[in-house]
């Protein structure tokens, strides 16, 4: 397959996907299921720090019988925290230019700096929408900013399990059960900020909170 026809098949398959996100009857409206900031960097492609140098509305693809359009960041890159093996250095990000389709809206030639995560498509292009994790940087906690490198990326077989109501349990021994929205009204809480779901030894996870020092049960995993 031609490499354009390629491209064009990729964007027209997110967002269709993208359009099922939308609850029905609200033609106007993104919707996400929730997902703790550890989950985010473990099943996103590529997760970095950057700064957005300008933003340009381009067509979603090349197929003139195509009315999408998508918004073209263009970022500089700080750091890369998982996606190495994918892309190398990233000049753009794209992300629908339809609020509807979840598309994110970015400070553009400012000192803002942002947490993106996102996906690598098929032609390299680099995809962010909101149900993306993507925050200031300044916003993020000092425990977040550490997991990056570390704990977020070694607990990938941790579960994180959304408590709404009580009451609520865990139904295997790797889950760990996320309270924010329960206890604040949130989903990006104390909780979310302050805590890492982490495996012991025996594979059972559990929370732990970032001030405290490891016991050595974790110590046993993340140290060879």
């Amino acid at each position: 397959m031609p490499r354009s026809l390629q491209t064009v098949w990729s964007w027209a398959l997110l967002l269709r996907l993208l359009a099922l996100l939308r609850p029905p009857g609200l033609g106007e409206a993104c919707s996400c299921a929730p997902s703790h900031p550890q989950q985010h960097v473990c099943h996103s492609a590529l997760v970095i720090r950057a700064k957005i140098s300008s933003e340009k509305v381009i067509p979603a693809s090349a197929d003139p019988a195509d009315t999408q359009k998508m918004i073209r960041y263009e970022i500089k890159q700080i750091k890369m925290f998982k996606g190495f093996e994918k892309v190398k250095d990233i000049q753009y990000i794209y992300t629908p230019f339809d609020s509807s389709l979840c598309g994110v809206k970015l400070e553009a030639n400012s000192q803002k700096q942002y947490l993106l995560t996102g996906q690598v498509l098929s032609d390299g292009k680099v995809f962010i929408h909101l149900c993306n994790y993507i925050e200031p940087w300044e916003n993020l906690s000092f425990l977040q900013k550490e997991s990056l490198n570390h704990h977020y990326h070694l607990n990938c077989g941790c579960q994180v399990t959304t408590c709404y109501t009580v009451p609520c349990t865990i139904s295997a021994p790797n889950e760990c059960l996320w309270t924010d929205w329960l206890l604040e009204r949130k989903l990006y809480g104390y909780q979310a900020r302050h805590y890492v779901c982490m495996k012991h030894v025996d594979g059972t996870c559990s929370w732990y909170q970032g001030r405290l020092p490891l016991r050595k049960e974790f110590l046993d995993i993340i140290q060879p």
